[in-house]
């Protein structure tokens, strides 16, 4: 069937596997932390707000937007 293997042996194993497990364990809770959530979004929004891409689409954007509430109030004379 398998090989014997010492108490003390399947013990130490069992002990690796656990602590193994908690460190898996501890990394998942400080990724899926909302804290640390909320400041990679809020990292990320910032990096994409100050860049060139972000500024052209914003300022597009605002553009399109008061050119369309030009639009409806020029027409609602």
């Amino acid at each position: 069937m398998g090989v014997n293997r010492e108490p003390e042996t399947i013990q130490r194993d069992i002990e690796q596997a656990r602590e193994a497990l908690g460190s898996t364990l501890d990394q998942l809770v400080e990724r899926t932390s909302p804290q640390r959530l909320a400041a990679v979004g809020k990292a990320s929004v910032r990096d994409f707000v100050t860049s060139t891409k972000g500024k052209v689409i914003i300022g597009g954007t605002a553009a399109a937007v008061t050119a369309l509430v030009v639009i409806n109030r020029l027409r609602n004379r």
